[in-house]
């Protein structure tokens, strides 16, 4: 039974509030280390302010600071500070202006709030009085594009903290791991109700439409811009076009769509046949070799290896679909399968929907660089226990990528006929998140949908 969303996760804070005492310890001993390696007492971290469109006074959606929200839950906090000291319980300059222009941020309470020393200002003046008098003990973490907000700060994302805490960040404390599971049942509930508006014969914008209504969100609220594609909008990587009127012959459907929880993301991509059985099975063959490809995901495993991996299970699910013909290494080596997948399997996911750090071999920066071949891969490293990862291979029909392989060794192995049957459903598209364990995985996409 699909519940309503629009209690916004309340009766589960007490939940949280039980994890979140352990999630403050970590992240403090996060913050610890880095100061340390910066030469420093205090971290500043800004949870940052709206932009200004250009030669206008409108202010575009808030997107907090990502360094703010890994503290605490406050998405809608703009102009706040956190303070941390070492050894210390960290201050949080909680911006609650006078205004009657805008709804204000309201009481400071909540699960996290026995957790920091709130200090509420309500003139962006005011913050000044209550950080550390020696600025130059401190280093500020977050984005500034204007001087004033970093009060006198000259060390502005210095190297050695940032990359300490976005390597350390790729792994999550049970508090993450307890609110994605929430928004990975939220964005599950949404993939519901886009596929009975799909099969209802409902345009791209109103499947969109019954999505945000499901999960509860405005469309500035959602992780990302929603990816709708009907027919061979699906071979669209990132299509956001949202056409207002059915195509007159609906074939297929690929949404990729997430959602958020207290600032942690979900991020699940689906497809569907309305009714065409030759593109339902490739849907299937695809989604037993997403399966197959998660039931990799483990402690220890390089994610480079899981992307050519997938390349070469890609390149036999071609030819026994009569996509294309040969052997895996031919198809890999002349370039069929990355014309029919041109993108990365997964990226980390977390506070936000790319998290930060997937190229990261250690704390201090180093890049491990994808394959040769796979620019597109956002995730590089050897997974560790507890990071949540995505796990999305695709097949499309991408004319351009296609016809690139005319007049090269790769065209006689491509079935062209096929290719022309596949051109009006677009493309396959099968992501789930995924937490590593030891010699094991959890499923956080699968789980969820099982549950409704």
């Amino acid at each position: 039974m699909i519940c309503n969303m629009n209690d916004d996760y309340s009766d589960k804070n007490a939940a949280l509030g039980a994890l979140y005492a352990e999630h403050i310890e970590i992240v403090s001993a996060r913050h610890d280390h880095a100061l340390e390696l910066a030469g420093a007492t205090h971290a500043i971290i800004y949870s940052g302010n709206p932009k200004i469109a250009f030669l206008d006074d409108y202010q575009m959606p808030f997107k907090p600071n990502p360094h703010f929200v890994s503290w605490a839950p406050l998405t809608h906090l703009p102009f706040s500070y956190i303070v941390f000291t070492r050894g210390e319980a960290p201050i949080l300059i909680y911006y609650q202006p006078h205004d009657y222009w805008h709804v204000v941020p309201g009481a400071a309470d909540g699960y996290w709030a026995s957790h920091f020393d709130i200090r509420i200002v309500h003139s962006r003046e005011d913050v000044a009085e209550h950080l550390p008098e020696e600025r130059e003990k401190c280093i500020f973490v977050g984005e500034i594009d204007d001087d004033a907000m970093a009060f006198g700060i000259e060390r502005v994302n210095p190297n050695a903290a940032i990359n300490a805490l976005h390597f350390a960040r790729g792994m999550k404390t049970q508090y993450e791991l307890a609110i994605m599971r929430l928004a990975s049942r939220r964005g599950a509930i949404g993939h519901v109700a886009a596929e009975a508006a799909f099969r209802d014969g409902m345009a791209e914008f109103d499947i969109h439409q019954a999505y945000c209504k499901a999960v509860s969100h405005v469309d500035p609220e959602l992780p990302y811009g929603n990816i709708i594609g009907l027919n061979e909008h699906g071979a669209v990587l990132h299509y956001t076009d949202l056409d207002r009127e059915p195509p007159a012959v609906i074939r297929s459907f690929l949404i990729d769509a997430g959602a958020h929880v207290h600032g942690y993301a979900s991020d699940i991509t689906r497809t569907y046949s309305f009714g065409e059985k030759r593109f339902q099975d490739l849907i299937d063959r695809m989604d037993a070799m997403q399966q197959d490809i998660v039931n990799q995901v483990q402690v220890g495993v390089d994610f480079r290896d899981l992307q050519i991996g997938t390349h070469k299970m890609l390149a036999g699910l071609l030819v026994d679909a009569e996509l294309a013909n040969g052997d895996p290494d031919t198809l890999l080596e002349t370039g069929v399968t990355s014309a029919f997948f041109p993108h990365g399997l997964g990226h980390l996911l977390g506070v936000q929907v790319h998290d930060v750090g997937g190229f990261m071999e250690n704390e201090t920066g180093t890049i491990i660089d994808p394959p040769s071949g796979h620019p597109y891969l956002r995730l590089t490293r050897v997974l560790e226990e507890d990071m949540v990862l995505t796990i999305e291979p695709g097949l499309y029909l991408i004319d351009m990528l296609l016809e690139n392989l005319r007049g090269t060794p790769a065209e006689g192995h491509v079935n062209w006929d096929s290719v022309d049957w596949l051109r009006p459903f677009g493309g396959i598209r099968i992501e789930d998140n995924v937490r590593v364990l030891i010699n094991d995985r959890e499923n956080l996409t699968r789980d969820a949908f099982a549950q409704l």
